[in-house]
């Protein structure tokens, strides 16, 4: 129910703004007289537009470059040295400019000082000219023009020269680059100068009974509030249909892609998704999509895997309010991209140190390809509008700074919702977790068990593509209710005393097996393990029958009650859990054949308990198939190859040689 409600909410919060339509429109007949109620000065919002439009697309800030102006000057120096080793060499074959015979005669006078002050003086006069901006559609005559002025001072000859070398380090070049802060400051600075505001006064006739309402009265009412607004039915009715279907295939992609989400998870997928519908709602046009769509998506990623995670952006990205111009498409665009790119690392990291370092890498990721795309887009003629001249710098930043508070906050996000990250898991199969420690130390037979169970488990989920972290986390906590009474379990009776011997009663015993899952699952909750690892504990053994005591039980009792020997499951529900309950049957049995057993008997004999399972209807939940079964139960013999290798046998000294 929880789940509907949040589908509906965010269906309402993407089609509210179809929920008031204004009933009266620029080009509608006035059905009556509207007066001014009180007097004011409105903003002519159309003309407003209008201007700005055009002067977004009209009005560039240029400011001089100096990585430029560098170029430029260097460009300059090597011309003059090119002269200055003409003139020392005679070698005037190709000289860097054409001179004259009487500018060769001038440059040949020139030495030591003199050359270098008037090397100087061109350099000045070039500095001049940068100083005051070039453009490089400046014709050479004007350019010549402009050159001869900074060297008036020089004589005729010497100044023609300059002229030529400041012409030829010069022509088609600009040291002018656009400013997007300072074009943005100087729109709005005009806009704010020439807004054309409408000013009325109190009973003024606003607009006529029967007569077509222009922009300006239309302006005017809205102000005033005489404006109604209705239900546009229709198109709401199909944004509203969009978002609940959006969100209903959102969910079910997450279920197919990980089976053992809960419904809280969808729920949290279903409320992140309301939360950003309601940001874009109340910031509108100035919404930032890095902000709102890459750092939940990298977040779920983390938490429920990459396909969820996708699956959230999709619909995020398609319910976007529109419509949009180029400049909002292209941040979008760019958003999905940065999005789906953290979702596909984030659902591969084993450690919170390399989430940090991808949510770094995504913010730097996030502002090279936003500057780089729009400046594409403008040089290839694309009108982007103001959009453009936005500063990327606060956007990438904004997304920094929610990525790396989104990651200090999912820890409790976790614990708070049941999800589990990969790092999380990681974390928990330490060996020094707490309950881990106890069980080396209280259940040792019970401990050197689960490692054998975890060896099994590990390879059977990597043999089918399983997740193999959750499979490990699993396997070490799935016996931990053995602590409650650890020598009532063979493995812990290392002295031989038996005591379900000495009680002689199997009724008695099947709930002593059957508690070790009850105080299992108790001890589980009160260490806040997560519900996927905790689903184990009793999945591992599902609804089984306890063998030994049932035949025990039957030879007491002609009808015993075989729900009494039956653990109380449920049977497992995922391929972990079906994996874990198998590896748990196979242990002992494989480690118990003899060294000179083959490999087929091996198979064979993990194939029977297989089977076995199968038709007590163990692994109908599992999700497991035929083909991934077989695949288990070769991944179980090659495990078991390797418990039973042979080793060297080396020689035993004599006490004597050793004593010397």
């Amino acid at each position: 129910m929880a789940i509907v409600l949040v589908a509906l909410l965010v269906g309402a919060l993407s089609s509210w703004p179809l929920l008031r339509e204004p009933v009266l429109a620029v080009g509608a007949i006035a059905e009556q007289d509207y007066r001014a109620p009180a007097s004011a000065r409105i903003i002519d919002r159309s003309a407003l537009e209008a201007r700005r439009s055009d002067l977004g697309l009209n009005t560039v800030v240029h400011v001089i470059d100096g990585q430029q102006n560098l170029l430029l000057v260097e460009s300059l120096e090597r011309g003059l040295g090119e002269l200055r080793r003409s003139i020392a060499t005679d070698d005037l074959a190709v000289p860097p400019i054409d001179l004259s015979k009487e500018e060769l005669e001038d440059q040949q006078q020139l030495h030591g000082e003199d050359r270098q002050a008037w090397e100087q003086q061109i350099l000045q006069g070039q500095q001049r000219m940068l100083s005051q901006g070039l453009v490089a559609s400046i014709s050479e005559q004007s350019l010549r023009n402009a050159a001869q002025q900074q060297l008036f001072s020089l004589p005729e000859q010497q100044q023609q020269v300059g002229a030529k070398l400041l012409v030829r380090s010069l022509l088609g070049q600009t040291n002018l680059r656009r400013d997007p802060g300072l074009t943005r400051q100087l729109t709005e600075k005009l806009l704010n100068q020439n807004a054309e505001v409408i000013k009325v006064k109190a009973g003024d006739l606003i607009v006529s009974r029967g007569k077509q309402i222009n922009s300006r009265q239309f302006d005017v009412l809205d102000h005033f509030n005489f404006v109604p607004r209705r239900l546009q039915l229709e198109n709401w009715a199909w944004r509203f249909g969009e978002a609940v279907l959006g969100s209903w295939l959102m969910v079910q992609v997450a279920r197919r892609w990980n089976p053992r989400l809960q419904p809280q998870h969808g729920l949290v997928l279903l409320l992140a998704m309301a939360l950003i519908q309601g940001v874009k709602l109340w910031l509108r046009a100035a919404v930032s999509p890095l902000a709102v769509l890459v750092p939940p998506t990298f977040l779920l990623a983390e938490v429920m895997g990459a396909g969820p995670a996708l699956g959230w952006l999709a619909v995020a990205s398609a319910l976007w309010p529109f419509p949009m111009d180029n400049g909002g498409l292209l941040r979008v665009l760019i958003a999905f991209s940065i999005a789906t790119t953290g979702a596909l690392m984030a659902g591969h990291q084993r450690s919170r140190a390399q989430l940090l370092q991808n949510a770094t890498l995504l913010t730097l990721a996030a502002l090279l390809l936003q500057v780089l795309t729009f400046r594409v887009a403008e040089q290839m003629g694309v009108s982007v509008g103001l959009l453009s001249s936005r500063e990327p710098l606060g956007e990438g930043l904004l997304m920094g700074a929610i990525l790396l508070l989104g990651l200090n906050l999912a820890p409790a996000l976790e614990h708070t919702c049941g999800l589990v990250s990969r790092s999380r898991l990681l974390e928990l199969a330490d060996l020094q977790r707490p309950l881990l420690r106890r069980l080396s130390k209280e259940a040792p037979g019970t401990f050197e068990h689960t490692l054998m169970i975890c060896g099994l488990a590990e390879e059977g989920a990597r043999a089918i593509g399983a997740d193999v972290d959750l499979v490990r986390t699993g396997s070490l906590y799935h016996d931990i209710g053995k602590l409650h009474r650890p020598q009532w379990f063979i493995e812990n009776q290392s002295d031989g005393h038996n005591p379900h011997e000495l009680l002689n009663n199997p009724w008695t015993s099947a709930k002593v097996l059957q508690a070790h899952v009850d105080e299992g699952l108790r001890m589980a909750r009160r260490s806040r393990l997560p519900q996927s690892v905790c689903d184990f504990i009793p999945e591992h053994q599902g609804t089984m029958r306890m063998e030994y005591f049932w035949h025990a039980a039957q030879k007491r009792h002609p009808t015993p009650q075989e729900k009494d020997f039956r653990y109380r499951g449920p049977t497992p529900r995922s391929r972990e859990t079906g994996i874990q309950m198998l590896a748990d049957g196979c242990e002992a049995a494989l480690r118990s054949l003899p060294p000179e057993v083959s490999e087929d008997a091996a198979h064979a004999t993990v194939g029977r308990i297989m089977d076995s399972r199968i038709r007590d209807g163990q692994l109908g939940q599992s999700g497991l198939s035929t083909m991934e079964l077989e695949l288990v139960a070769d991944a179980f013999v090659k495990v078991w190859k390797r418990m039973r290798h042979h080793r060297i046998p080396y020689p035993i000294a004599h006490k004597d040689i050793i004593t010397r």
